[in-house]
């Protein structure tokens, strides 16, 4: 008995002095607050076919609350009527096939700096030569042979002749001594 009353006096005393001892303990935690938001990433725009006359392009932007990604293609003129004249020409339509190039400025001034000119509703050769001069305007925008064939101003005279008179031309000379 004696043993059990001591064994319950030091269960106790354990267990007191457990209440009345404190222990401390100190936490310490970073809250980090500079993170930067996801970032948007431009789609990828992927043309496989290689005859397909267009290209991709994407973009995006990112703030710190909105961000916006997007992604077209781009046609390129040239290439589908570089394709178009191709097809025509293994058709076996060759003048479709060159006018169909002769709508780039570029092509349409080499043709007739060649002394080749271009098709012009169905007529080849001087004929067709003719027929640019006298419609002029169809002809493609940025060609250097549009401005010479484009009529010249009409100059309008006068029945009165010029007159010089020699005064002016003393007072001009004298000023252009005085300038020297």
């Amino acid at each position: 008995m004696f043993t059990r009353l001591l064994y319950i006096v030091l269960l106790l005393l354990v267990t007191a002095g457990g209440a009345i001892s404190a222990d401390s303990n100190t936490v310490s935690s970073t809250v980090v607050t500079d993170k930067a938001p996801p970032t948007a990433s431009a789609p990828s725009v992927v043309v496989n076919n290689s005859d397909v006359c267009k290209s991709g392009a994407s973009a995006s932007i990112q703030t710190q609350i909105l961000g916006i990604a997007s992604g077209i293609a781009i046609s390129d003129l040239n290439c589908e009527r570089l394709k178009l004249s191709r097809s025509l020409y293994a058709m076996g339509m060759k003048v479709a096939a060159v006018s169909t190039l002769c709508q780039d400025y570029r092509v349409f001034d080499a043709m007739a700096m060649s002394n080749t000119f271009c098709p012009f509703m169905g007529q080849i050769g001087t004929d067709a030569q003719q027929a640019w001069k006298t419609n002029w305007e169809l002809i493609p925008d940025g060609s250097s042979i549009k401005t010479i064939y484009q009529s010249p101003p009409k100059r309008v005279k006068s029945d009165t002749p010029i007159q010089l008179e020699p005064k002016n031309g003393i007072i001009g000379f004298l000023l252009f001594l005085l300038i020297l």
